[in-house]
């Protein structure tokens, strides 16, 4: 399990929609903090709240100096979709090669769903050096963070 103070992993995944660009966390640090939004499934009531909400804060992630990025196990293409349906103005990260989500200890299933080793609900600070700032997992996932705290934590870094 990935805690705090411990160093991130770093991955591979794809991004940015149909452009199918590749994604290295090591190439998204060192100008500021990073946030690692973690959630199960795109187009889902639970995971369109908790983007929307972090679209709502992002003027003051940014402010704090913070790059966020959403990751889960779906396409690039549906998370393309799924950004321009919800005029996400964040990158949302594309695990489907499964780097990410079982080395930060968040794969999980929901069978009701049909979901099987998707990404639990997490959000991961990282600072420049990529140590874990904070951690926070949610113990169902259909829970949200706590918005404010987060913001605080990016503050902190």
């Amino acid at each position: 399990m990935v805690s705090t103070g411990d160093t991130a992993p770093n991955f591979t995944a794809t991004y940015r929609g149909s452009d199918h660009e590749t994604f290295k966390l090591d190439e998204h640090l060192g100008d500021g903090p990073t946030v690692l939004a973690f959630f199960p499934g795109a187009f889902t009531p639970p995971c369109s709240n908790e983007m929307v909400a972090l679209q709502e804060r992002l003027d003051e992630l940014q402010d704090a100096g913070a790059t966020l990025f959403g990751i889960s196990a779906d396409s690039s293409f549906s998370l393309g979709a799924f950004a321009d349906e919800y005029d996400l103005e964040f990158d949302l990260v594309s695990d489907m090669g499964g780097e990410a989500i079982p080395v930060y200890d968040l794969s999980i299933d929901i069978p009701d769903l049909g979901l099987y080793g998707v990404a639990n609900r997490a959000v991961i600070v990282l600072d420049e050096d990529r140590t874990v700032t904070y951690r926070w997992v949610a113990e169902a996932p259909t829970n949200e963070p706590d918005y404010d705290e987060l913001i605080e934590a990016v503050e902190a870094v």
